[in-house]
């Protein structure tokens, strides 16, 4: 029995060559600021200083406890390749229990040379979506990294600042590279705190991430002809001027019980980003001096962005979670209007205690939902 699942465990991570992957977007990821050595290293220097320096503003803001102490976490500065390759890491372990579930209900259709020839073209498809985001993403706090096989991440796992995108961005918003550092930090930093406080939250995800993918890998014999519509409807869209809702890649899932599993997800990343969100606009001038310049070049940023780029933001749903940023925040904002960020901080309590979807547009049912 033990033989056969760890059979199984193989089969499934051979259905997406996950180093083919990794070694795709390092080919493909576009080159970033030409930087000399010794800029590169004060660079690096200087990001981990503000990465420190932005824990305390933290507690302060949010005033959760979990902040005072992040040892079993890290801070990474890395490049491009070095950001793609620790997603494909956690990628495998976010998509490893919904493969199993689609190779268990395909036992026996699914040949090794077939399941090596699907994995090579995955892989190949994978890193080229994280070629793509690989220049766009500015830090990434990742808490699977510590469940992946021969890993050595702290048990808490990391968090990625991306060295050559935040130079690219302070440099063409032309601001203060401390400053806007900082900031970044902030964010990022916060959701580090959000899965310190909640240390429940890490699994809690996993299960969402997996009943999700599970439902998308589950309907793999109709996956294609979905997957036909869903571009097809991008294309109609995008031609039409429309936003798409949530990208369509996501459009793939259709009944009740798939839209209802990507509503809590979609809830949940709403709540973490929006809160984060709220963290880095809390700051002032006396924290970061130029905030209030850093705010307004970032948020007109979207209006520069090329044909090609928004199309596979629409593809990916990055625009949706533009608007996940700020309907978290809006949600965050109201609740601790009314309740204070103490009666805020109760959705770190227990799975139980998050907002769905319905309440992240409404606070007030979750502020009745918790007697607030």
């Amino acid at each position: 029995m033990e033989s056969s699942a760890r059979e199984t465990s193989a089969q499934a991570q051979a259905l997406i060559n996950w180093d083919l992957a990794a070694s795709t977007a390092a080919r493909l990821t576009p080159p970033g600021p030409v930087l000399e050595p010794a800029e590169i290293a004060a660079a690096v220097a200087n990001l981990r200083l503000m990465a420190d320096r932005s824990v305390p503003y933290v507690h302060d803001i949010t005033g959760l406890e979990a902040a005072r102490d992040l040892r079993d976490s890290s801070v990474l500065v890395v490049d491009r390749a070095s950001w793609a390759r620790a997603n494909t890491q956690s990628f495998a372990v976010m998509l490893k229990p919904a493969m199993e579930k689609m190779l268990e209900g395909h036992r026996g259709t699914l040949s090794p040379g077939a399941a090596s020839v699907s994995g090579a073209i995955t892989g190949s498809q994978l890193g080229a979506i994280l070629a793509f985001l690989s220049s766009k993403v500015l830090g990434q706090y990742d808490p699977f990294s510590a469940l992946a096989e021969s890993s050595s991440a702290p048990a808490a796992g990391r968090l990625l600042l991306v060295a050559p995108n935040i130079i690219s961005v302070e440099r063409e918003l032309n601001v203060e590279p401390e400053d806007f550092r900082l900031w970044v930090c902030l964010h990022e930093q916060t959701h580090r705190v959000q899965f310190a406080a909640a240390p429940w939250l890490r699994h809690h995800m996993l299960d969402e991430i997996e009943n999700l993918s599970g439902l998308l890998l589950g309907n793999v014999d109709s996956l294609m002809e979905r997957a036909s519509a869903a571009a097809k409807s991008l294309k109609d869209r995008t031609a039409a001027g429309a936003a798409p809702s949530r990208g369509a890649i996501l459009d793939l899932l259709q009944n009740p019980e798939e839209k209802e599993a990507l509503s809590r997800l979609t809830a949940l990343m709403s709540l973490l980003e929006g809160h984060a969100n709220v963290v880095m606009d809390a700051v002032d001038a006396s924290i970061v001096p130029s905030v209030k310049t850093i705010r307004q070049r970032f948020n007109s940023r979207d209006k520069d962005r090329g044909v090609i780029e928004k199309f596979v933001r629409s593809l990916l749903g990055l625009d949706a979670k533009m608007r996940q940023y700020s309907d978290g925040a809006k949600f965050v904002r109201e609740v601790v209007a009314v309740a204070g960020m103490g009666g805020f901080n109760r959705v770190w309590e227990s799975a139980g205690q998050l907002p769905t979807e319905a309440e992240i547009h409404d606070s007030k049912l979750w502020l009745d939902r918790m007697g607030l």
